[in-house]
């Protein structure tokens, strides 16, 4: 921060910034390379490391110099947010199993200790077309039960636990999944156990956080959505890897504001449930990369150093290098360092963010740095990756504000912190190599 002020001072001497105002423009032109953060795993270059026939193991270690591809305990439950802040929710059957059946139990649950349907505090399971709605009432959930030729159930409870047939918990022989509808999203879910509490949110009052607890060696895994599933298998294998990575580090307390250790979004990785293994043509893959790195049934693939699951990010794409973690987020580690990363730049790879371009409102720019208007702004300082770290803006009438590049890059809906640089894309030569991955044996 010191730096910064120092150069805001030198900026406000020196620099072309102070000198007289220029015009105020009505757009901006911002042209830019690279999706994402930039630390960590470059998921376009490990296509293209994958097509060049580099191993997940190989492709993994090159990204996160120091590290090992290590099979660890990874037996145990994790606890998904899959629906955040809501003020209701129903769930129904999956219409592709119509033998299945949902029940749904008062309070907590042992998850894999089965309860009988007539067993307090079970109040009930319903066949396919019954529709299972949970709303806020007050300071508990509701929930509501109805379907053609089954009985209308009512009842009242911070918590509810939700299972259904296939799951450990009840009748694992068989198979089904539920939908969950958010109003706004739907989602299919084929394991563990799914849990409604109402949890009270600062000024806003009691809410729904749903969640659903399963194995993170597999059950999880099957349904990260970080990847197209029809990329190579080396590069699916390396995030499957990683992903295990992410979540194996986070199996750790219960968070209270989501009653879960890890979300389903962009806060922590994208989880879709069931669509992603059943994804026409290609889901069969991603499943496949997820076997493929399972030792046992209590032990799989994760990238350790010293011997412990790393810290481990992932994006899409970069400017030509990794970032460094401390000029991301102000803190080290050894193995999260700057890689050259020239595969993102090559436009049929990355035939999106190789070279970008935003054309940026002049009262977007103004709202952005919170000047009346914005006559210029340049930026102020890189990383040695050179990736931006800090923007200046001037006013027309002279005045000058320094924002940080994530303040800048959030305001203004940026890709990435790869901009106003002279880009010389060059395509990196893509091997011939098929994109889409040979079956194996567990896929076909």
């Amino acid at each position: 921060m010191k730096r910064f002020l120092l150069l805001a001072c030198l900026a406000s001497l020196f620099s072309p910034l102070a000198q007289a105002a220029d015009s105020v423009p009505s757009t901006f032109v911002i042209s830019g390379s690279g999706y994402g953060h930039g630390v960590g795993l470059s998921q376009i270059g490990a296509k293209a490391q994958a097509l060049a026939g580099k191993s997940a193991t190989e492709i993994l270690t090159y990204y996160f110099p120091g590290t090992q591809v290590n099979s660890v305990d990874d037996g145990g439950l994790i606890r998904v947010n899959i629906g955040h802040q809501l003020s209701s929710a129903t769930f129904a059957m999956d219409k592709t199993f119509p033998t299945a059946a949902i029940q749904i139990i008062k309070g907590d649950a042992a998850q894999g200790d089965s309860l009988a349907f007539t067993e307090a505090p079970s109040i009930g399971g319903y066949a396919l077309g019954s529709t299972y709605k949970f709303s806020i009432v007050g300071k508990n959930v509701h929930v509501a039960i109805s379907g053609t030729g089954n009985p209308k159930i009512a009842a009242d409870s911070n918590l509810f636990t939700l299972r259904w047939s296939g799951t450990d918990s009840l009748d694992p022989s068989s198979s089904g999944a539920v939908v969950l509808n958010t109003g706004t999203s739907s989602s299919r879910l084929r394991y563990g156990q799914i849990q409604v509490r109402a949890v009270p949110i600062t000024k806003v009052g009691y809410r729904l956080e749903i969640t659903d607890t399963m194995r993170v060696q597999d059950d999880y895994l099957y349904g990260i959505s970080e990847v197209p599933s029809s990329w190579p298998r080396a590069a699916l294998q390396a995030q499957v890897i990683a992903s295990r990575t992410y979540a194996v580090s986070r199996m750790g307390k219960i968070k209270k504001d989501c009653d879960c250790q890890i979300y389903n979004s962009k806060y922590d990785q994208a989880y879709i449930g069931y669509a992603k293994e059943t994804e026409l043509k290609y889901g069969k893959f991603w499943k496949a990369a997820v076997d493929a790195t399972v030792s046992d049934s209590n032990h799989a693939q994760v990238i350790t150093y010293k011997n412990k699951p790393i810290n481990v990010y992932f994006f899409s794409s970069s400017g030509g290098q990794t970032q460094r973690s401390e000029d991301v987020w102000g803190t080290k580690f050894p193995y999260l360092v700057n890689v050259a990363d020239p595969w993102s730049l090559d436009p049929i790879l990355n035939p999106n963010y190789a070279l970008w371009t935003r054309s940026i409102s002049q009262s977007a720019m103004a709202a952005a740095f919170g000047l009346p208007d914005v006559a210029r702004y340049e930026v102020a300082t890189r990383s040695v990756a050179n990736a931006v770290l800090a923007v200046f803006g001037m006013a027309s009438d002279g005045t000058t504000k320094m924002l940080s590049v994530s303040e800048f890059k959030v305001a203004l809906k940026l890709p990435s912190s790869w901009f106003d640089i002279p880009l010389v894309v060059v395509a990196t030569p893509t091997p011939t190599i098929s994109d889409t991955p040979t079956p194996t044996p567990s896929a076909s």
